[in-house]
């Protein structure tokens, strides 16, 4: 229904249910309560006095959030995380005075954003790997059926339709390694203080620096990380921020990819996304079928490649050990990003789950282009009868360039083949000529490669990922 507030696309129409979660205040906020109470677990067992009923307190109310009261708090502080730790503390009187002991705010805002970012990527991790399953199976049932290749746009020698498909299947298996490596590599902000140096713990512990590097391991672990920067300022370095959306960029240019060619074979009726029963493809054409879901897929990442910059502009700009300026560029840039490529992972599901391919199209397609790749074929069979190379090449180059003319500015069939029967040079019939026309001969190792890709590139992940397989077929708003 329409209301009088914006609402961004991305949460009303395009992203899964699962990663708006993951990027929705709640989820924020619990982490940041999940964050204080392993702080506070942890100085507790080194020694501070802490008691375990304050920490139970804090368990006790950790998922029970008073928004109303953060946001008065905030309103009358101006500070985001001592609002929330004020509205903490009205819950948990007992626990008040040791929540945030020792630490500074981007202990719980940066160890929250690597949180979420990481839960992100492994929620897309889930897709892709599906992705890559369904489009590889995709490749394998047409994986000999022969189709024209392009180079420039422009008629090349022949592939096969499931060749094509290793094509945007390969680019998602570099984008798997990718951001399995970013979930691997990502490290957890830690318990630094103020501006990196961990003062304000080591004046907590006494000058004690084996505690000090204790509370940081013991908190990391509870976070469910066994790495942690080495050394940052008051924030993490954003080049990590900048590293996690050039992975999600890289997977937006893979789904742009895929889907700009499939709009091309859609307008050669070739291949097309699927087409619902009662779906309207033009509100004054009722004949059309636009590939409206290969569309979106380009729209949205070409927002994503173009958001992947807002991490890097804030990596350059962050001065010393930090500015704000960060802050609310982070907000939008990086949940809309996750938010996005969520979105067009589930409609390239969608559209790989129901590819209609037109064989009888492409057939005919390439039958009127065949003779041109043929030539060759045809004129070593001439030459093993006694004819010349060269002066048989530029008899077909001569051919070549009448029948072309024929077929661009006359609009008739291609009669390649009668004029090479017709030249007595050639001495081949018109039937020995289109036994050269078999479309399987022309292939080369496209069968072969693509079992051979699916068996050494595709089984492993699906091995290592087996529990991520599913058929579910996700759900699109419209």
């Amino acid at each position: 229904m329409p209301t009088n507030t914006y609402e961004s696309p991305l949460s009303s129409r395009y992203a899964s249910q699962e990663m708006l979660y993951t990027f929705s205040p709640d989820k924020k906020f619990t982490t940041w309560r999940r964050l204080w109470i392993a702080l506070a677990r942890a100085e507790m067992q080194l020694g501070l006095p802490i008691t375990q009923a304050q920490i139970d307190e804090l368990e006790a109310h950790k998922d029970e959030i008073d928004y109303e009261a953060a946001a008065r708090y905030e309103k009358q502080l101006r500070h985001d995380v001592m609002a929330h730790i004020h509205a903490y503390g009205d819950q948990c009187p007992n626990a008040m005075p040791i929540i945030h002991l020792g630490a500074t705010s981007c202990y719980v805002g940066d160890n929250t954003d690597v949180i979420l970012m990481r839960e992100g990527l492994v929620i897309l991790r889930k897709k892709l790997v599906n992705l890559i399953d369904r489009l590889s199976r995709f490749a394998g049932q047409y994986k000999a059926l022969p189709t024209l290749g392009f180079t420039h746009f422009q008629p090349a020698q022949l592939t096969t339709v499931g060749k094509r498909a290793t094509l945007w299947t390969n680019e998602l298996v570099m984008d798997l390694e990718e951001l399995d490596h970013r979930i691997e590599s990502l490290q957890f902000r830690g318990v630094k203080g103020t501006t990196g140096t961990q003062a304000s713990f080591l004046e907590l512990f006494g000058g004690d620096h084996e505690k000090v590097r204790q509370l940081e391991t013991l908190v990391a672990r509870e976070m469910g990380f066994e790495k942690v920067v080495p050394v940052c300022g008051q924030t993490y370095s954003r080049k990590m921020d900048a590293n996690v959306l050039a992975t999600l960029s890289g997977i937006a240019q893979s789904a742009g990819k895929f889907a700009t060619d499939l709009r091309l074979l859609s307008h050669l009726k070739e291949v097309e996304e699927p087409f619902q029963e009662k779906q309207i493809g033009s509100s004054a054409m009722p004949y059309k079928r636009n590939p409206m879901r290969c569309e979106r897929i380009c729209s949205l990442a070409r927002y994503v490649i173009t958001d992947a910059l807002n991490p890097a502009f804030t990596a350059y700009n962050q001065w010393f050990e930090r500015t704000l300026d960060d802050s609310a560029n982070k907000r939008i840039s990086i949940p809309e990003a996750f938010l996005a490529v969520d979105a067009i992972l589930q409609i390239y599901l969608n559209v790989t789950d129901g590819l209609k391919v037109y064989p009888k199209v492409i057939e005919k397609r390439l039958r009127e282009e065949l003779p041109f790749m043929a030539t060759e074929n045809i004129m070593m069979d001439a030459v093993k009868r006694g004819g010349d190379r060269q002066a048989l090449h530029e008899r077909i180059r001569v051919h070549s360039v009448a029948a072309g003319k024929v077929v661009k500015e006359e609009g008739g069939a291609n009669d390649l083949i009668d004029r090479i029967a017709a030249d007595p040079m050639f001495g081949l019939t018109k039937d020995e000529i289109l036994a050269h026309m078999d479309p399987a001969a022309y292939i080369g190792r496209c069968p072969e490669q693509v079992t051979e890709f699916i068996q050494q590139v595709v089984d492993p992940i699906r091995a290592r990922y087996a529990d991520l397989l599913t058929d579910e077929q996700p759900e699109l708003a419209v």
